[in-house]
């Protein structure tokens, strides 16, 4: 588990762009990490997507997914910024949405590492609401060295 303290030390990310509240689980063995994100409707994004029907932009579901990711990342590595390491999101494969999510849903992250050659890390993420897929996703990250 991972509170909100831990995961500022791993990611860059600061408000309104850090996209993970916590992390419940992390499996290096299995390599897979479960994190969430609870969605408010204090979000800034809310003012203008969509005033009068409120749904969280899938390029953030995406971006929290990317989060999840690097946070695996990084523990895989035993590394931090700090050490001059950082993840950029790169693309995605196999995008897909089935619902949306809106104010008060509590969003879990889940990322299953696939493979990592020159520095291209990939990973299997899913976003889900009350154990429902919302988004899944390759999402590709690259390792560079500050």
């Amino acid at each position: 588990m991972m509170d909100i303290n831990e995961i500022r030390e791993l990611l860059p990310h600061r408000y309104p762009f850090l996209l993970v509240d916590r992390v419940e689980a992390i499996d290096l063995e299995g390599k897979t990490i479960r994190a969430y994100k609870n969605v408010t409707i204090n979000e800034p994004f809310f003012n203008g997507h969509f005033p009068q029907h409120p749904i969280m932009p899938g390029v953030l579901i995406i971006e929290a997914m990317a989060q999840a990711a690097g946070l695996l990342g990084f523990r895989m590595l035993d590394a931090t910024p700090a050490d001059g390491t950082l993840y950029y999101f790169v693309g995605s494969d196999n995008l897909r949405f089935r619902q949306p999510v809106v104010p008060g849903d509590k969003l879990t992250l889940q990322a299953r590492f696939l493979s990592a050659k020159r520095g291209i890390w990939k990973f299997a993420c899913e976003a889900s609401v009350d154990d429902k897929p919302v988004c899944s996703a390759e999402i590709i990250c690259a390792e560079r060295k500050l």
